[in-house]
């Protein structure tokens, strides 16, 4: 399919690589180490995990570069309440380390490729 197809985002390596994150974080929350099942961060942790690829897949659907690199900025900015979370779920013991360490090694990952994403893009169309 070629790239103006209705999923040329799909050929997106941050899109690819959002995904995979978006997937690691709901496995994760589903052995949440909790007695209390703390249902509403829970909830949003995984709303903001997927709203990541939900976002860049929105944005490369639209018609401007301008309307691209905005949706960007906010999967950009749902990577980083996604982090948040996390950072509140590991002070609270309730995700083991090695399991935090792997999400935020593949957030900064993903930050910089839709950083470069956003530099890369004009924001004329």
């Amino acid at each position: 399919m070629s790239e103006s197809g209705q999923t040329a985002y799909k050929n997106l390596m941050v899109w690819q690589k959002s995904m995979e994150f978006a997937n690691a974080v709901i496995d994760l929350t589903e052995h949440l180490d909790t007695d209390r099942k703390h249902f509403r961060l829970v909830e949003q942790l995984e709303a903001a995990a997927t709203s990541l690829p939900m976002n860049i897949a929105e944005g490369k659907g639209r018609f401007s570069r301008k309307e691209f690199n905005h949706f960007l900025f906010i999967a950009r900015g749902s990577l980083y309440e996604t982090m948040t979370l996390l950072d509140i779920f590991q002070m609270r013991g309730w995700i083991p380390s090695d399991a935090y360490l792997s999400l935020e090694k593949q957030s900064d990952e993903i930050a910089k490729m839709l950083n470069g994403l956003i530099r890369s893009l004009p924001l004329t169309d």
